[in-house]
């Protein structure tokens, strides 16, 4: 069996693969990514690198034959990943894939956030499609919150647009766990969908006291209007749909909508996840 990883030069990517190492031979595995050249230390590792452009799909063609098992991981175009994506669909099957799956988000059927819009579409467009598929709804990544951390230690103020919502987040370690599980597993996958969040949920006011706990220093949550929280962000240097895209999920998070109870990604990766002190504290010293 051959597994393919697509975006494997990215963050998650990167940390599936590695995860995958942990069981197969690196040459079963293959990092399938846009650029080649930013992959040499995956092909140090013994994985065989492909080029595979969402934007071309002759190359994605290419990328997955002789591949079992793919992962999909989004790709980070907002905007136009859903004819990106489809163009890798129509691959997998072309290729004739065991297995499809999907980094999709939380709760993607019935959320509002602007962000689920593609990802919706995506999940539609694999069902159409017939390929044997399974799909990932991660939640909300605990590192999305550290992106702000170093303005939140000078100002002493943490800015969201969240209300009281609740986020049930994890590691992007714990999503790549559970990406390597579902690829790996023995078991026919088609057909399933995983709800996958950290075992705790919190609020940013939590959030935001946790900072304070271990540094010392008091930092507030200040809680902004959508549109402020935008301006925030694009005042960051974030590409205007992205803004847009975050300060929205922030707002309808509001109503708990990246909260979720069901431990199914500690189950699935035989652990609890990683809580959201611990990714405080790696922060804090690195």
């Amino acid at each position: 069996m051959r597994y393919a990883i697509t975006g494997a030069t990215g963050q998650l990517g990167r940390l599936v693969i590695d995860a995958l190492l942990e069981t197969v031979p690196a040459a079963d595995v293959v990092a399938a990514v846009r650029d080649p050249a930013k992959a040499s230390d995956l092909a140090a590792k013994g994985v065989e690198v492909r080029e595979a452009d969402y934007d071309r799909p002759d190359t994605l063609r290419t990328a997955f034959e002789g591949i079992g098992k793919v992962l999909l991981i989004s790709s980070s175009a907002v905007g136009v990943r859903e004819k990106q994506h489809r163009a890798a669909i129509d691959a997998a099957k072309a290729a004739g894939v065991e297995l499809l799956a999907y980094t999709s988000i939380l709760h993607a059927d019935t959320t509002p956030a602007k962000l689920a819009r593609e990802h919706k579409a995506t999940e539609d467009a694999i069902a159409a499609s017939g390929v044997p598929a399974a799909i990932l709804r991660n939640g909300w990544y605990t590192e999305n919150h550290l992106m702000g951390l170093q303005p939140a230690l000078e100002h002493g103020a943490m800015v969201g647009s969240a209300g009281e919502g609740r986020f049930s987040s994890a590691v992007r370690a714990d999503y790549a766990a559970a990406a390597a599980a579902v690829l790996l597993s023995a078991e026919s996958q088609a057909g399933q969908v995983y709800e996958l969040a950290g075992d705790d949920g919190y609020t940013l006011a939590e959030f935001a006291a946790e900072l304070s706990r271990q540094t010392g220093k008091e930092i507030a949550y200040r809680d902004l209007p959508e549109a402020d929280y935008k301006g925030v962000l694009a005042g960051a240097g974030l590409p205007e749909a992205l803004a847009d895209a975050l300060a929205d999920e922030d707002n309808v998070a509001r109503n708990d909508t990246l909260f979720d109870d069901g431990r199914t990604l500690s189950r699935l990766i035989d652990r609890p996840t990683t809580p959201m002190r611990e990714t405080v504290a790696a922060a804090l010293a690195g």
